[in-house]
């Protein structure tokens, strides 16, 4: 039993150091209530992690019929029984007060408390009024990251196959459907090459707009453990701002938001000019090597050097890491997601990793990795811009293998053109063409670009909304009918993390008053409507999570996500499995592209690929003469500048991100007492050098304006790049007297308020880091801080020696505070 640690003082732990090539040591972290000790819990219930997507396998501790607490669990091969903040205190936002625990329905212009026969009607009947006058084109569903496979895979068909809408997407779109575009780009299909198990064994991880310090903190444990043990791994960092990554890294590379593209071409330059190419394994898995050869050939570090302000000396010395490296692993997430050429900037981390073989090995991968729990989920069960399975839409025969999984006709499930995507969405309810909106597990008026702009569609006359969440959130706010959900801990389901891992969550508690889990809203939603297969019977016909399961697996069979040797009891039992696991692989499988490229032939592939520029889609004539062997794709894309750029009004570039302490926009871990006080209040980041030039200092309240909208926040003076603002998108409304938006009492506070509306042409991901601003004093500090956390990347710049607290006035509180604090969060 080590001491306790304080778990927000000390995010990520003490250490147990990790050789290389070794099994990385358990280490147990718990919380439970004040007052509850460990012999008083009655029942420890098998989950997982909901608040991130590291799939962090935990038991959660029942006493008297409700939550109390929560541990790792050591056995497990994602985390090895350890938590991260928001896994440990996350969970006390079930027991909110304001819960919603009834049906929700709009009387003269007010949300008024109902029952579920009155809220499930009104939805029907819009429905078949809708079907009726306009067709299945005007009913559209948004859905989220953290619903569970079985209540996606539900909704991908009563959407599909019942309604026959192509308007289904998640809010997915907004942090994963990059890196699914960019491993079907490569790859032929989606799917993570990698595993976790590689931070055992690589000798140089490279993360690219990747924060895995505070987005999936157990993870970057398992590296801490790593660097403090024998053969540490040299990390390679590219973030604009001063993460813990990039403290810990060998060279970290600081570009210009925007020009990823252009450094990664760089890179690529330098590992093809000084021959660090395996030229065996690009001739036998591979096509499209002499034309990125061509393609970056004048991309000197010199010339990237100067469209990314990074100098030319750093980008050769990280290239001869990456070209020197025994086993590479990589890991991207939203500072190339979400900025200007995505889907471009992630398929040359995929490149990188192809001319070097550096694929299918122990410490040899790519993490193309997901922002939210079960981001996964959605892209395999078609509750996105995909068909369930990653069947290729433009493929007759996927159409037609999946039409007798549903037994329904093929033209029954639209595929005329791609799925919708999100943006596209709103933007036909903007139009009035999609006139019933269905929002499940998602606040898009938070989350989406340029809110302003959301809110007056959310607002249409014209437009119903249906929100299915667990509070009164600022889009709940808008709807029509609002219905309660349960949530984690109060259903059961499985999910899939960002590794391929598939994990149980089961049922510990009761939900609130009436509130029912989404599977149960959803099934009661297809019985209503009565919709029919081909033969008269059931679309739908499971009825319960783990019938839904095996529904699901049926659907998944012969598919690169194949679950059907996946059981309830084996994940009860086992724990996290990564799929593939079938009759070959039936304890599942580490890695994929083992022993070549699996699915990438013009037959099975799930895309047949787009141009990374315009985003215009290939056909399967261009695909099969390109690719007739169905090898991996190297793909080549020239850098061009952003859409918008600083100017003499807007002088600043603005970014969004996140923060350790909270998850998307705060509608849970707002609710922790913990995780609130480590980051109340939304801030604004600006380095030491744009500080003095503006006379502005810590704690200082200013406005950030785009050409949108503006938002007010408390300075705090960072290592940022100069140029460069940082605002964290997950404050909302929902705790202040508005409640949904700006107004004369509450100013701007999302930092999507500023944001562009704007997407990546091949993924269609949302452009949340390219917008230009201006910042403007509004009332000086006072001596107050901002209220930003000084254990992670919002560490005050020249404060090294500060103490690992938190944002507020206790920021700069005595180093002699004991860095182990309260037991907020113990280890065993």
């Amino acid at each position: 039993m080590e001491p306790s640690v304080d778990r927000i003082r000390n995010p990520w732990g003490s250490r147990v150091p990790h050789r290389r090539h070794g099994r990385w040591p358990a280490r147990v972290d718990t919380f439970l209530t004040e007052g509850v000790e460990p012999s008083m819990v009655q029942q420890w219930v098998q989950a997982a992690s909901i608040l991130h997507s590291d799939g962090d396998a935990m038991d959660i501790a029942v006493l008297d019929g409700r939550m109390v607490g929560v541990r790792g669990r050591a056995t497990d091969r994602v985390n090895r029984g350890r938590l991260g903040p928001k896994d440990l205190f996350g969970w006390q936002a079930n027991a909110s007060p304001d819960r919603l625990t009834r049906p929700l329905v709009r009387e003269n212009g007010q949300l008024v408390e109902s029952d579920w026969e009155t809220a499930m009607s009104r939805v029907v009947a819009r429905s078949h009024k809708l079907l009726d006058e306009r067709g299945p084109g005007s009913l559209g569903f948004y859905t989220s990251g953290q619903l569970f496979l079985e209540e996606y895979y539900t909704l991908a068909v009563l959407a599909r196959a019942g309604i026959g809408t192509n308007h289904l997407d998640g809010n997915t779109r907004l942090c994963t459907s990059t890196a699914a575009e960019a491993l079907k780009e490569s790859f032929g299909s989606d799917g993570q090459p990698g595993s976790y198990d590689d931070i055992d064994h690589a000798d140089v991880i490279a993360l690219f707009g990747h924060n895995l310090a505070e987005t999936q903190p157990v993870q970057w444990m398992r590296i801490l453990d790593r660097l403090a043990g024998a053969e540490p791994p040299r990390l390679i960092c590219v973030d604009p701002r001063p993460t813990q990554v990039a403290r810990k890294s060998a060279v970290h590379l600081a570009p210009r938001v925007g020009t990823n593209l252009a450094l990664l071409n760089a890179l690529l330059h330098e590992i093809i000019r000084t021959d660090r190419v395996d030229h065996a394994y690009v001739r036998a898995n591979t096509v499209g090597y002499d034309e990125l050869a061509a393609g970056v050939k004048d991309c000197t570090p010199q010339w990237a050097a100067g469209i990314c302000d990074v100098p030319s000396a750093l980008i050769g010395e990280a290239a001869e890491i990456l070209g020197t490296a025994d086993r590479l692993l990589s890991t991207v997430l939203q500072g190339f997601y979400q900025s200007h050429q995505a889907t471009a900037s992630a398929v040359q981390v995929n490149n990188l990793h192809l001319i070097r073989g550096m694929l299918g090995r122990p410490g040899a991968g790519v993490l193309q990795m997901n922002g939210q729990p079960t981001a996964q989920n959605t892209r395999e069960c078609g509750a996105d811009g995909d068909l369930p399975g990653f069947r290729n839409w433009q493929n007759d025969a996927h159409v037609a293998d999946l039409a007798e999984v549903w037994n329904v006709e093929p033209s029954r499930i639209p595929h005329y053109a791609p799925p919708t995507h999100a943006m596209q969405m709103f933007r036909y309810a903007e139009q009035g063409s999609i006139r019933m909106l269905w929002i499940s597990g998602t606040n898009p008026a938070v989350s989406l670009p340029e809110l302003a702009r959301v809110r007056s569609i959310l607002a249409q006359e014209t437009l119903f909304v249906v929100v299915q969440d667990l509070f009164l959130t600022e889009t709940a706010r808008f709807a029509d009918v609002v219905l309660p959900a349960a949530t984690w801990g109060e259903k059961t389901g499985t999910f899939t993390n960002a590794d391929r891992t598939v994990h149980l969550t089961a049922k510990a508690v009761d939900p609130p008053g009436e509130a029912r889990p989404d599977l149960d809203i959803f099934l009661d939603y297809a019985a209503r409507m009565d919709f029919r297969d081909k033969d008269g019977g059931p679309l739908i016909s499971w009825r319960d999570p783990e019938s839904a399961f095996e529904a699901w697996k049926r659907c998944s069979a012969g598919r690169p996500c194949d679950y059907t040797g996946l059981t309830y009891a084996k994940l009860r039992e086992v724990g996290g499995i990564q799929w593939p696991v079938d009759s070959t692989a039936p304890e599942g499988t580490e890695r994929l592209y083992t022993d070549g490229i699996n699915w990438a032939h013009p037959e099975t592939c799930e895309t047949y690929g787009k141009d990374l520029i315009t985003g215009a889609a290939d056909s399967e004539t261009d695909y099969r003469a390109h690719n007739p062997d169905g090898k991996a794709m190297i793909k080549a894309a020239d850098y061009l500048p952003a859409h918008e750029t600083p100017d003499e009004r807007y002088p600043f570039q603005l970014t969004t991100g996140r923060t350790l302490y909270h998850f998307h926009t705060r509608t849970k871990t707002g609710r922790a007492p913990q995780l609130n006080k480590a980051a109340p209040e939304v801030w604004v980041e600006m380095s030491q050098t744009d500080a003095a030039v503006h006379r502005l200092h810590e704690g200082d309240l200013v406005e950030v304006r785009s050409p949108r909208g503006a938002l007010r926040g408390r300075v705090r003076v960072t290592g940022i790049r100069p140029g460069l603002l940082f605002v964290p998108f997950h404050y909302g409304y929902w705790d202040t007297p508005s409640g949904s938006g700006p107004d004369a009492t509450t100013p701007g506070r999302a930092a999507n308020e500023s944001t562009i509306t704007d997407w990546d042409p091949a993924s269609k991901q949302p452009l949340f880091k390219t917008a230009a601003a201006s910042l403007t004093l509004v009332e000086r500090s006072g001596g107050e801080r901002a209220p930003a956390p000084t254990t992670t990347a919002s560490a005050p710049a020249g404060a090294t020696g500060v103490p690992p607290t938190v944002g507020g006035t206790d920021a700069y509180a005595s180093q002699e505070a004991d860095p182990a604090g309260d037991a907020a969060g113990g280890e065993r």
